[in-house]
């Protein structure tokens, strides 16, 4: 058996055993009732009026219709019965697993430090509540989506030109001809930007936490794609503007979500006001969740449910948490030449947490492991590779 379909068979299985037990969980008393026991547009299962609303409704102060025909999906299998909702989550997780895998395997071709990546993924405690909770299953499905989104993506980057010149695994042969900015694509490689992009909608669909998706991008153009090289004939604005420019349908699905989100938000009134939360404690919990979440990923104990926001924070805690993120940063972009996975990975953590990092402040808990589904992966391929 190759080694590649060995390992996806063993992130599979080791998942299933390590999630198995949910299979006997209940529903929960948080989030639950609104997202599938006491909603009855949901709990119907699959109907056209149910499909009307999801893609209508901002119950739950979010748009996401592909989380709710999920969860009507569920219910049309299997009803009132939590494990069978569960068991999904569990399955969308394993799957997840793998799709990073095979993901970080095609960019970097190491199977086995891919693997690592792709197992620290599977089991990390820090994952339990995005998949153990029925009603994230906007979390593991979004996130199924986006590594759809960032493996067409890798294709077609491996397919296509920027700054005018072949990729690797392109044909020179193929005699397509140069457009007038000096770039080329094949009608191959063309066909993956739209899937990624269609991929990366159904995510935005699913939760809006994916809109720093068009970031990640850039990061791995830059390693391990390797396609933002600087030579001594271009300049940085000259490599930099072709990968901002294909990227701007990206970036305008990721504005349209973040008003959208926004808005149903504030509608909901799950927005917290300057007035009741300043900016000076939103940036100290910011800081100390940084850390938080950074201890936790490499000791994950005291996991909660829910941490309670307070305004009252050490200020020792939150200078020491500003100094890490900064620190780290700095020690990153400084190592960028020699070890580019370390910049990569470290801003893939910190950049993906942004928009949950309670800058715009939803609710009132201060910060939550599901928040970590997607960052944490950046820590992972950081550490796996250092």
């Amino acid at each position: 058996m190759r080694r590649p379909a060995l390992v996806c068979i063993i992130l599979v299985v080791s998942t299933l055993a390590a999630y198995w037990l949910v299979r006997r969980a209940e529903f929960t008393n948080f989030d639950d009732p609104v997202y599938v026991t006491n909603n009855p547009d949901v709990f119907r299962g699959l109907t056209w009026h149910g499909v009307l609303w999801a893609f209508t409704t901002i119950h739950g102060s979010n748009w996401h219709p592909l989380a709710w025909l999920s969860h009507m999906a569920d219910c049309e299998m299997f009803g009132g019965k939590a494990g069978g909702h569960h068991l999904v989550n569990v399955g969308l997780h394993a799957a997840n697993a793998v799709l990073l895998f095979l993901l970080v395997r095609r960019m970097t071709r190491a199977v086995w430090r891919s693997a690592f990546v792709a197992a620290l993924f599977a089991l990390h405690p820090l994952h339990v509540e995005s998949v153990a909770w029925i009603s994230e299953r906007k979390d593991v499905l979004s996130t199924f989506f986006g590594l759809l989104t960032l493996g067409a993506y890798a294709r077609y980057a491996k397919k296509s030109i920027v700054r005018g010149q072949w990729s690797e695994s392109s044909s020179e042969a193929s005699g397509t001809p140069a457009t007038d900015n000096g770039q080329r694509t094949t009608h191959h490689a063309s066909r993956y930007y739209v899937l990624s992009l269609f991929f990366f909608a159904l995510g935005l669909m699913s939760k809006p936490m994916l809109v720093t998706l068009p970031f990640v991008m850039l990061l791995l153009d830059y390693w391990p794609l390797g396609r933002f090289e600087l030579t001594m004939h271009k300049s940085k604005l000259e490599t930099l503007l072709p990968l901002l420019r294909e990227k701007l349908p990206f970036f305008g699905l990721a504005g349209l979500s973040s008003a959208v989100t926004y808005w149903a938000q504030k509608i909901g009134g799950a927005v917290v006001t300057m007035q009741k939360m300043p900016l000076a404690d939103r940036l100290a919990n910011a800081f100390v969740s940084y850390l938080e979440y950074l201890i936790k990923t490499f000791w994950p104990a005291r996991l909660a449910a829910y941490y309670p926001f307070s305004a009252e924070l050490p200020e020792t805690e939150a200078i020491l948490g500003a100094l890490v993120l900064v620190g780290m940063t700095v020690l990153a972009l400084g190592l960028a030449r020699r070890a580019p996975y370390l910049v990569v990975g470290w801003l893939w953590f910190a950049g993906t947490l942004v928009p949950v990092i309670g800058l715009v402040q939803v609710g009132s808990q201060a910060m939550a492991d599901r928040y970590t589904y997607v960052p944490l992966v950046g820590l992972f391929v950081a550490v796996v590779w250092v």
